[in-house]
């Protein structure tokens, strides 16, 4: 899992392997045919793309759009796929304002841009993904109910006796504003209650809170669950449920988030080929689930952009 660019790169891979991805007659960059562009491609012959195709955004699953940009390069040699991982509000406005292809987010674009900026995107729902608190190996705090957590990440909690644990001081580590984790994760546990606790740190990406969580004793902070690492950290109940995967599809953890990646109306082919790749079998009925990830398809419930749950 990197949270770094990498650099351009082109592979002499399989020639061709574009059959099950490739559509004629897009309109943007997908749109609401990208499912059936993909099928329809798989019967039409192999089409030849080249370009290159860059995304900034969301650290979370940042790690699944590389391994699916690996194999897809593998079978396109001609395309090179870069980007960074700086966060859903740094992508969004990247994308609108032209400066990488896709921005990805693990938030509406609606909650992060004008309403002039969100006409020029096109939104592709790649998966679905479960976020929860990670305490300090050393914690002995195995589950907190949302009342908790938000006397946590408000400060008013600042022990963790207080929460049935040690007599010891509670480390917050945060995300920086901009995080779509830490818009979701706040979503989830202060509504709609305007928050300004900054904690005792403020992280860039998930990959800094992994290596802070593995180093800190008495810490507690927030990841979704491909970044989870029980050798360094442990995930905790919230409200008595587990924080699995399992337990998202339904609902019944109540921390979890849709994976955008947007690209402008006018995206070119190479940009529109790998978000078709993205809605693929190829990615939604293997990757996404290697990765750590839901596919949309499996959710039983869905939200919408002010974050309101309903049946699927």
């Amino acid at each position: 899992m990197l949270d770094q660019a990498y650099s351009r790169r082109q592979f002499l891979g399989l020639a061709g392997g574009l059959a099950s991805i490739v559509g004629l007659g897009l309109v943007g960059c997908g749109g609401s045919n990208a499912a059936n562009t993909a099928a329809e491609g798989s019967a039409a012959a192999a089409e030849s793309v080249s370009g290159e195709v860059t995304y900034d955004g969301a650290s979370s699953f940042q790690a699944l759009v590389e391994a699916a940009a690996e194999k897809f390069m593998d079978a396109n040699p001609d395309v090179s796929v870069s980007g960074s991982g700086n966060g859903s509000g740094k992508g969004l406005t990247a994308v609108a304002a032209g400066t990488v292809t896709i921005g990805n987010s693990d938030v509406f674009a609606e909650t992060k841009l004008e309403a002039d900026q969100v006409k020029s995107l096109v939104d592709h729902e790649v998966a679905v993904v479960g976020m929860g608190p990670v305490v300090s190996k050393n914690v002995k705090v195995d589950d907190l109910s949302l009342e908790q957590l938000k006397g946590i990440f408000s400060g008013q909690i600042t022990n963790w006796k207080e929460v049935g644990g040690d007599d010891a001081k509670i480390v917050v580590l945060n995300r920086k504003a901009g995080s779509g984790t830490r818009a979701t994760f706040e979503a989830a546990v202060f509504g709609d209650e305007a928050v300004d606790f900054k904690g005792d740190a403020e992280l860039d990406k998930s990959g800094d809170v992994q290596t802070q969580m593995g180093s800190t004793d008495n810490a507690i902070s927030y990841l979704d669950f491909s970044h989870f690492d029980d050798s360094k950290f442990n995930a905790i109940k919230v409200e008595g449920v587990e924080p699995k995967s399992a337990n998202v599809t339904d609902d019944s953890f109540k921390i979890w988030a849709t994976e955008h990646m947007y690209c402008s109306k006018d995206a070119d082919e190479a940009t529109t080929a790998f978000l078709e790749f993205m809605l693929s079998d190829d990615v939604q009925g293997k990757l996404v689930e290697e990765q750590g990830f839901i596919p949309v398809s499996a959710m039983k419930v869905v939200k919408d952009a002010s974050g309101k749950v309903s049946a699927k």
